[in-house]
This record gives C-alpha cells, sequence and structure tokens, in this order.
C-alpha cells in the first residue's frame, strides 16, 4: 500500500518439542542460519537467530501484511524437515507446536540482539522455563500456568 509506513520488529522463542535438548553444537549454527533464511523466504528481515539445546529465539523485523504465525510456521516446518533429511539426529525431530512472540521498538533492538546474542551465557543461570516466564511476565502476557509447559502435546 502506498503511504504505509512501519517499522515493527518480533522476538519469537520456539522449543524443542518435549523440551528436549537435541539442539547439538555439531549443527546449531547451520540450523540458526537455516531458520534465518526461512524467515527472510517470506519478507520479513532477520536480524539475529540464536538459542540453546531446547529452544531458538529469532529476532526479525516485520510488515503489516504478515503474520508472524505465518512466519513461525514456514520456519519450524522447514527447519525441522531440513534437520530430519538432513539425519542430523537419530530419532525423528519435531518443534513444539506452540511459541511465544514479543514485540519490541526501534530504541530497545540493539539490547534484545545482545540478550538474542548471548543465549549460553544466560543459560549458565536460568533454564528455559525460568526465561520464558521472565519474558511473559515482562510482556504482562496472560497465560494459564497449568498449559504452559504441558510435557504432551
Amino acid at each position: 500500500m502506498p503511504n504505509t509506513y512501519s517499522k515493527m520488529y518480533c522476538q519469537a522463542v520456539f522449543a524443542v518439542k518435549y523440551r528436549k535438548a537435541v539442539i547439538e553444537d555439531s549443527f546449531k549454527s547451520e540450523l540458526y542460519a537455516v531458520i534465518g533464511n526461512l524467515i527472510n523466504e517470506t519478507e520479513a528481515k532477520t536480524l539475529i537467530v540464536n538459542g540453546h539445546y531446547d529452544h531458538v529465539h529469532c529476532l526479525f523485523q516485520f510488515y503489516p501484511k504478515q503474520a508472524v504465525s505465518e512466519i513461525m510456521k514456514n520456519a519450524k516446518a522447514k527447519s525441522s524437515k531440513w534437520i530430519n533429511e538432513s539425519k542430523l539426529l537419530e530419532d525423528r525431530f519435531e518443534w513444539q507446536s506452540a511459541f511465544g512472540c514479543f514485540t519490541y521498538s526501534e530504541r530497545e533492538i540493539a539490547n534484545i540482539f545482545d540478550y538474542v546474542k548471548n543465549q549460553e551465557i544466560h543459560h549458565q543461570k536460568l533454564s528455559f522455563r525460568e526465561e520464558y516466564l521472565m519474558m511473559l511476565k515482562a510482556h504482562k502476557v496472560d497465560f494459564l500456568p497449568e498449559y504452559l509447559f504441558k510435557e504432551l502435546e
């Protein structure tokens, strides 16, 4: 649309199904690059993808015509297919069906970029569960605790 101006940023966070710690050092950099390219494939703009052994953070810019759920659907489906077809793990790989989505302003992006970049350091002190709860509370997201970390999907 002419004269539509926007600059929207999102950090999406999603976990390995059952939060299994299977993202190995041997392929994690390539996986993050694949996810970043898949986000770009949707015409969003990846700023950084990083994570830990059981989850991933994606920071990207997107536009009003885009649905974050579609961006994530594409990234998660195609990246799990890439992992399985590449035979990187002995067992079939799947992402958890849900994801967290948090938006930020331009002035917050440098700090959020650094946060995503330093995931290994954060997780020396903090579990994924603790981190995720902290993000939900910081963004005042309503949630039902009994469904948040449901082991079976």
